[in-house]
């Protein structure tokens, strides 16, 4: 693959082309859900969601981490998991609805940790943080589970509660950090870093 450079870093990667497959099904997954094409919605959100665990894990394995390759993986993975959410009501409302106090609990908790980093840094927080990671793939075999099986309500509570303290954590980190940064593994290392 030849080099393309951005701010020093080689951007033209598989990682990268991954990432930028799921933001370009972005609208593709928008349409079939839209228009309750399940099926089709179901076939793209799958791939999406499995090429979210494939770049990360290629990007870390293969040591081809960017800080553009960072924030355009953030930024898919909130364009894969917002479709994910739409999919639930649309599609999947009748199992979630007796439990939906925890999924706008979630919601409030994901949408304030991205206020904050707005708030403080102006940006998207590109942290991956050990928990965060963690959650983002339960989220992503919770929703293959769900769409392509049927609904687990123990599946259901364990990602989302995962979730809550995943992103409570990331406010906290993001508080206490002057600037995002990529390397932080979590709020137990950065204080112990800053001793």
């Amino acid at each position: 693959m030849k080099k393309l450079l951005w701010k020093g870093e080689n951007i033209l990667n598989i990682p990268n082309v991954i990432s930028l497959y799921r933001l370009l099904a972005f609208p593709l997954i928008l349409y079939f859900a839209l228009t309750g094409q399940e099926k089709w919605y179901t076939i793209f959100l799958c791939i999406s969601l499995v090429s979210d665990i494939l770049d990360g894990n290629i990007a870390r394995i293969f040591k081809l981490q960017t800080k553009f390759g960072a924030a355009l993986d953030n930024l898919a993975d909130v364009c894969t998991y917002s479709m994910a959410i739409l999919g639930l009501f649309l599609f999947k409302w009748t199992d979630i609805a007796p439990h939906a106090w925890i999924l706008y609990l979630f919601l409030a908790i994901f949408l304030a940790s991205y206020l904050v980093s707005f708030i403080r840094f102006g940006k998207i927080p590109g942290l991956h943080l050990y928990s965060a990671v963690s959650a983002g793939y339960i989220h992503g075999i919770f929703f293959f589970v769900l769409f392509v099986f049927e609904f687990y309500t123990w599946f259901y509570y364990l990602a989302l509660i995962w979730g809550i303290v995943a992103y409570t954590e990331k406010i906290l980190v993001l508080l206490r950090l002057d600037d995002i940064r990529s390397g932080v593994k979590g709020l137990y290392w950065l204080i112990k870093s800053e001793k």
